[in-house]
């Protein structure tokens, strides 16, 4: 399907806003619909598989939810091709109609004990559906912000990125608390009503789809596109091997200490801690809210003293207090304890991920930029992030659950290297087409 770019315009305030209004509410409801699978896989885990220990059956969960992170890479490979070729807008509306059949149809499967076997197939292939939306929507969501921001508020408006990613996982939680404290039973959320957050998604997605008509293409994306030669593409990303091992080195630490302290914590607080399923979600839920809270203030932080001192003050920190904040959770003498720690464990890594997306939307030329963003970030995402909870599980099932917490900050450990070695040493404010 072509696409023919918008001619070049400037935007005016009320054209940007509605653009980043449209591509960050698109970013939230996506990430809503996946991480609505990691707030309620404590209730539904026993709907899809034989039923066993709790761990047991959380690690299969766990399993698909790791499983889904392999179309990641290949959504990133082809919505960043449909981007760089035929608009960041069509890909963004693509993407999220992609995540809207996904999340239908978990919340139309039956379950094991009516379908057997074809209840975990089905999950998985509704998993595999997102995978491939999820991993699109961040490099064309990226791309986007970054290229219809002013140059000197690039971090501050591509921080948004975050928030609404963050907004995500904190409305699925929202969604959880609303469930278990004003509207079903715990023994309903389990028998059926963990249905309720995916048909929401699902009707919140097709809401979106309308809204992201109106966005207005990026300035960047029409100017680059208007030499028919000038064509982006994979063999054009393999001109930029230090670009593609940066964006990896980056993600790497950063996805690995991000699903730590959002999506495995909610169980290690239950399951290691000791915490009740609904202490756990109210510290969660809290903690998410400061955290999306201070990722403008970071991203423009950056926008005034450069990227970089963030960044290294995210592998710095994050190499030195991992392993110690992780113990001192464990053994938590309170909620309130656990609160103050999950915090400074986020803020800790918000130099990462309020500015990651403008740092590597910066290192590529407009042709290839959401393709070069994209691919390497899905990559890395699917083989770390996407099984950090599966990882943390397993070291816990062999009882060597303090492992984890050195693998963690080796893969920060990564990321500062990645800092030192291979990004420029000045910012790129005004990346050219």
């Amino acid at each position: 399907m072509e696409i023919t770019p918008l001619p070049h315009v400037p935007l005016t305030t009320r054209q940007r806003i509605h653009s980043i209004i449209a591509g960050s509410s698109g970013n939230l409801i996506e990430y809503y619909d996946w991480y609505v699978y990691a707030a309620f896989s404590l209730y539904f885990a026993h709907a899809f598989f034989p039923h066993g220990n709790q761990t047991a059956e959380l690690l299969r969960s766990a399993a698909i939810f790791a499983i889904g992170f392999l179309m990641r890479p290949i959504g990133g490979w082809i919505m960043g091709l449909v981007a760089d070729r035929h608009g960041r807008r069509f890909a963004l509306s693509l993407s999220v109609l992609a995540m809207c059949v996904g999340s239908l149809t978990i919340a139309l499967c039956p379950g094991y004990d009516s379908i057997g076997v074809f209840a975990p197939a089905i999950l998985l292939f509704a998993r595999l559906v997102q995978g491939l939306s999820l991993g699109g929507e961040y490099g064309a969501s990226a791309t986007y912000l970054s290229e219809i921001a002013p140059p000197a508020q690039r971090g501050f408006y591509a921080s948004f990125q975050y928030v609404t990613l963050v907004a995500g996982q904190l409305l699925a939680l929202v969604v959880l608390l609303v469930l278990q404290f004003a509207v079903l039973t715990p023994q309903q959320i389990g028998a059926w009503g963990w249905r309720i957050p995916f048909g929401i998604g699902a009707l919140l997605a097709l809401s979106v789809l309308w809204f992201r008509r109106g966005m207005v293409e990026s300035e960047q994306f029409s100017h680059a596109t208007r030499d028919p030669a000038a064509k982006g593409g994979l063999r054009v990303l393999l001109h930029h091997p230090r670009e593609v091992m940066a964006v990896c080195g980056l993600t790497l630490g950063g996805t690995v200490a991000f699903y730590t302290f959002t999506i495995y914590m909610q169980k290690y607080l239950v399951n290691t801690t000791g915490l009740s399923k609904e202490a756990s979600t109210v510290i969660s839920t809290t903690a998410l809210a400061v955290f999306a809270l201070a990722q403008p203030i970071f991203g423009a932080l950056s926008d005034r003293v450069g990227r970089r001192p963030l960044l290294l003050s995210f592998g710095i920190i994050g190499c030195i207090v991992t392993v110690p904040l992780m113990h001192a959770m464990a053994h938590a003498s309170s909620p309130a304890v656990a609160l103050g720690l999950l915090v400074t464990a986020l803020l800790c890594i918000s130099g990462y991920t309020s500015i990651n997306a403008v740092v590597k939307a910066e290192l590529f030329p407009a042709r290839i930029r959401a393709l070069g963003v994209a691919l390497p970030y899905a990559l890395t995402v699917s083989i770390f992030g996407g099984t950090a909870e599966y990882v943390a599980l397993w070291f816990k099932q062999a009882g060597h659950e303090d492992w984890f917490y050195w693998y963690v900050t080796g893969c920060i450990a990564c990321s500062l290297l990645t800092v030192l070695f291979l990004l420029p040493s000045r910012d790129r404010i005004t990346p050219e087409a």
